[in-house]
């Protein structure tokens, strides 16, 4: 009796044991890697919120390879170092691609750590040249690159406002003063710099930059970095009395940008992004879907939303989550996405991504002008 009863707990043992092996590759894990905590979360909400959008949308039609998907999150706090950490973990924890990062200072770094481990990732949001020219074959980026709001930004103060005398300032990381190098860079010797410099990350209080910048008297102050910061130096320069309009990138034009400027200072601010998906036939059903879920759309749901449904799809076609096969999927196949087909680069990036210039607008932004 006593050997009949050891006999059925191990069968029943191992049951379990095989159960829950099989319970694990029944889900296949997807990472979302971003600033989920601190003064940027704003944006990881936004990730997290297209993302998870896109996976029930699969997940209710059957999943993928027959198997349900399943998201693991990674707040890295937009500091490169936790970037690292966090992609270390998402590997360790099984996931077959990332979404992620937010800021080119943590995708950068945390890039080194998919590429040793064979795992596709795509960034909704890091614009710094420097991710997809290493050579890296599994890395990719469904937005733009710096060099090219670079360019747009820099002519659109020659074209458009003809201005001559610029201040530009920089928040010292690798989005922010890569992306002012390049606006830099692109001006050529089409206008005066008149003060270049940074500040950092995290401070609250700019007045004194501000002051010797307004004794300057520039026509425009263009900032690198993104909108905790930039909110604090408009509202601060107005408060002063340093009158010229702000411009800024793709870090600035969320709203909460102008909730920290506050309305009136705000005002006239321009800003580099992609067009306004409001305006995009591809775009209707999925800004439909998030406003009744989550509200207001953010700056890079649309993207991580495009992002994980590419990610998905190359899954599928390559019909497994073995890295090396989803990789070739996703640089061969052509995707249909919220801002229409996009195909990605023997470098990653996408094939055309377009740059316009928006103003803020009575407490709002709206599209402003197009190259």
């Amino acid at each position: 009796m006593r050997r009949i009863t050891i006999f059925l707990i191990t069968v029943f043992s191992l049951t379990i044991v095989i159960s829950g092996c099989r319970k694990k590759e029944d889900v296949i894990k997807i990472g979302i890697a971003g600033p989920m905590t601190g003064a940027q979360a704003k944006m990881g909400t936004d990730f997290k919120n297209g993302v998870a959008l896109a996976v029930e949308e699969w997940n209710n039609k059957g999943g993928i390879l027959g198997k349900k998907i399943e998201i693991i999150v990674g707040d890295d706090a937009a500091d490169p170092k936790q970037a690292v950490s966090v992609a270390n973990k998402l590997v360790n924890e099984g996931a077959a691609g990332i979404i992620g990062h937010f800021n080119s200072s943590c995708s950068i770094p945390a890039s080194d750590v998919y590429n040793r481990a064979g795992i596709p990732m795509i960034t909704p949001a890091s614009t710094n040249p420097r991710l997809t020219e290493r050579g890296y074959k599994g890395v990719f980026r469904v937005c733009g690159r710096d060099d090219q709001q670079g360019l747009i930004a820099a002519g659109f103060l020659k074209n458009k406002l003809k201005i001559k005398r610029i201040a530009i300032i920089h928040d010292k990381t690798t989005y922010g003063q890569g992306l002012a190098d390049e606006f830099k860079k692109h001006l050529g010797s089409n206008a005066e710099i008149i003060y270049y410099g940074g500040i950092t990350q995290g401070d609250k209080d700019f007045k004194t930059v501000l002051t010797s910048i307004k004794e300057k008297k520039p026509e425009i102050v263009y900032f690198g970095g993104i909108y905790p910061e930039a909110g604090l130096l408009v509202k601060q320069s107005r408060e002063i009395n340093l009158t010229a309009p702000f411009m800024s990138g793709d870090g600035s034009i969320d709203p909460k940008f102008i909730e920290i400027a506050g309305d009136k200072a705000a005002e006239g601010t321009y800003l580099t992004f992609s067009p306004d998906p409001k305006n995009i036939p591809a775009a209707k059903g999925f800004i439909e879907k998030y406003n009744a879920r989550h509200g207001e759309l953010g700056p890079y749901s649309i993207y991580a939303y495009d992002a994980i449904n590419i990610m998905l799809s190359a899954i599928k076609e390559a019909n497994t989550t073995e890295g090396k096969a989803v990789i070739e999927k996703l640089h061969s196949m052509e995707f249909s996405g919220s801002f229409g087909k996009i195909k990605f680069t023997d470098k990653g990036d996408v094939a055309d991504s377009p740059y316009v210039v928006w103003i803020t607008k009575n407490g709002k932004f709206e599209e402003y002008w197009k190259p």
